[in-house]
This record gives C-alpha cells, sequence and structure tokens, in this order.
C-alpha cells in the first residue's frame, strides 16, 4: 500500500511535493496553492522494468523508461533518467494503482486514478 514519505524536499519555484511509496510504485504528486494537482508522476514495474507516466496540467502526459543508470559493468552507478517509451497497458497500471492507493486521500486517488484511464491509447 502507497504510504506517503514525510519531509520531502521541496524546489523553490515549483509547486509544493508530495511522495508516495512502497513496493509496487513511486507517485510524486504536485500541488498548487489551493491544494489542486497539477501534476503526478507514477512510477510502476519498481522491480522489473521501471517507467514512469508523468502527467502535467500544462503538458499533458509523458511516459518514459526508467535508465536506472546500471548497465555498465566495472563503473560507478550513474544517475537514473527518464528515457522515451511507447508501450504501457494504462489499465492494468490504473487497477494496480487502485489496488495500492489506500494511504492516499480520496481525492488524490480518483484525480489520479481517473486521469490514468485518461490516457490517449494508439
Amino acid at each position: 500500500m502507497l504510504r506517503e514519505i514525510s519531509e520531502v524536499r521541496q524546489i523553490e519555484g515549483e509547486p509544493r511535493r508530495r511522495w508516495f511509496s512502497d513496493e509496487h510504485f513511486d507517485l510524486v504528486i504536485w500541488n498548487n496553492d489551493t491544494s489542486d494537482i497539477v501534476g503526478f508522476q507514477l512510477c510502476y514495474d519498481k522491480t522489473r522494468g521501471e517507467h514512469a507516466l508523468t502527467w502535467k496540467y500544462a503538458d499533458g502526459f509523458r511516459h518514459s523508461r526508467v535508465d536506472s543508470g546500471e548497465d555498465e559493468p566495472g563503473r560507478y552507478k550513474a544517475t537514473p533518467i527518464l528515457v522515451a517509451d511507447g508501450g504501457l497497458d494504462v489499465e492494468d497500471v490504473a487497477a494496480k494503482f487502485l489496488g495500492q492507493s489506500d494511504g492516499l486521500d480520496a481525492a488524490s486517488r480518483d484525480f489520479i486514478y481517473y486521469k490514468l484511464l485518461d490516457y490517449p491509447i494508439g
């Protein structure tokens, strides 16, 4: 079940960030001054080919694969980066998110779930 991480670093000039995590997902939610969600990033499949689905009010959706920076034997781990990736079974991700989302407030859970279902297919 997703649980909120306390004391999340805030970046000056950006909307307030909240971070939730469990063994399946990492979720960052950006809220404006009136607590409306203006963006979120849901990282899924953390243990086997992690991906990130990002939605921002101004930009819409972006789906990425997380390049962990661990592909080069004998080298130090690099900083993970997001790289473009196409395939997404959004209904499966949305259903799994809903099953793990009891730790979120109902308004945030519902907003993210229905926004996931709005992901453009095809």
